[in-house]
């Protein structure tokens, strides 16, 4: 029966929730742009990979390259389609 219960998948999650927590608290305490802004980008880069290892499964395969590759792909689409966003948006360039 031990091995059935997933105590990885409810760890991610009890961690996912605490750092939920902490990026509240930067809500509902007066800090300053800086430091709240230093904890939220901690926070999410932190429950970003949770994300990836726990729930899925990005350290359980064999094939790590293709994984990395498909992650640096994906966020270079991201940041490229965001700035996109912005220069023609918000910078009108």
């Amino acid at each position: 029966m031990k091995q059935l219960f997933p105590v990885s998948h409810v760890m991610g999650f009890v961690f996912s929730l605490v750092l939920s927590l902490v990026a509240l608290t930067v809500v509902f305490y007066d800090m300053s742009y800086a430091m709240g802004m230093t904890i939220l980008l901690i926070t999410a880069f932190a429950q970003a990979s949770v994300q990836l290892l726990m729930f899925m499964h990005m350290g359980e395969s064999k094939d790590k390259v293709t994984l990395y590759t498909n992650i640096a792909y994906a966020l270079f689409v991201g940041v490229f389609t965001i700035l996109g966003s912005l220069l023609l948006l918000v910078w009108d360039i």
